[in-house]
């Protein structure tokens, strides 16, 4: 995966002037563009676009200092078809427009290209077990929610405490598969996992596949498949979302799954009354590397 990511940083360089497709170059390279576009933004904390338009812009901003060409000139170099166009991209990363950079050689915000390195970690034990999971449903209230990296996210929160006591025992009573109990479920998830993009959110159960569900429930239906299942323990959510930052930045690069795309489960097996600390199994779609 460090040799796959190094040869991706290696093509975006290539292509600075030009899209290309993300799903090409990860099957020439052996993996998913779900995979690879996962990894890379765990370990780079960015997402591939994002590093592209700032690597695109870094480059361009060179040429606008020089000052030795037009700004459309430049602007059609680097993949615009407007000054209009480059000028927003520009001020998004620079914070400046190319013409006031020209004129007074700054501000600028350049993004170095990146790359990959192997370090040793992992000295934390990850408590990790691989299932096989027949086709089974997840049940519950589902919302669309922004991403939020780090801490309680505070529409998930809303969306839940919103839910009468009533619906949250109707649906633990359904619940009738593993991951066993009240879940939190993470999909349609922005393939760059950009912070502020949207997802759904379902709060929910696991049933059988062949369980008759409520019609007032929405569903997600989940196809057999591997599961890598993660259990956490200590500080809520902290100790949670470490663990998931974990399995990107250690237990993937040194084991042969990689994800597959499916919805991303948290069951939470024991709790304070507070929630401030929390037993949890996270439960991630893998299939072999």
């Amino acid at each position: 995966m460090i040799s796959a990511l190094n040869r991706l940083v290696d093509l975006v360089e290539e292509n600075l002037a030009e899209d290309f497709d993300v799903k090409d170059v990860a099957r020439a390279l052996g993996t998913t563009e779900h995979h690879l576009r996962r990894m890379f933004s765990s370990l780079a904390g960015i997402p591939l676009s994002e590093y592209v338009r700032r690597r695109r812009m870094t480059v361009a901003a060179a040429d606008v200092v020089r000052g030795e060409e037009d700004l459309l000139t430049i602007a059609v170099r680097h993949g615009y078809g407007s000054t209009e166009a480059f000028g927003r991209a520009f001020r998004a990363v620079h914070g400046a427009g190319p013409g006031d950079v020209r004129r007074d050689g700054g501000p600028l915000r350049t993004q170095p290209q990146l790359r990959f390195r192997l370090t040793v970690e992992g000295s934390k034990r990850m408590d990790t077990r691989i299932v096989d999971h027949p086709a089974f449903r997840l049940v519950g209230y589902a919302a669309r929610v922004p991403l939020i990296h780090q801490g309680i996210n505070p529409h998930i929160q809303q969306h839940i405490t919103a839910l009468p006591k009533e619906k949250h025992l109707h649906l633990k009573a359904l619940s009738n598969t593993e991951p066993v109990g009240l879940l939190a479920v993470s999909d349609d998830l922005d393939p760059d996992r950009a912070e502020g993009s949207e997802l759904t959110y379902l709060h929910g159960v696991a049933v059988s596949a062949d369980t008759s569900v409520p019609e007032d429930l929405d569903t997600i239906e989940v196809p057999a498949g591997r599961w890598a299942v993660f259990r956490t323990a200590g500080t809520y959510p902290q100790a949670l979302q470490e663990a998931w930052a974990a399995t990107a930045t250690e237990w993937f690069p040194s084991n042969p799954w990689r994800l597959r795309p499916g919805p991303e489960i948290v069951a939470v097996l024991e709790h304070a009354d507070d929630y401030s600390t929390a037993t949890c199994e996270l439960w991630l779609p893998v299939e072999p590397a």
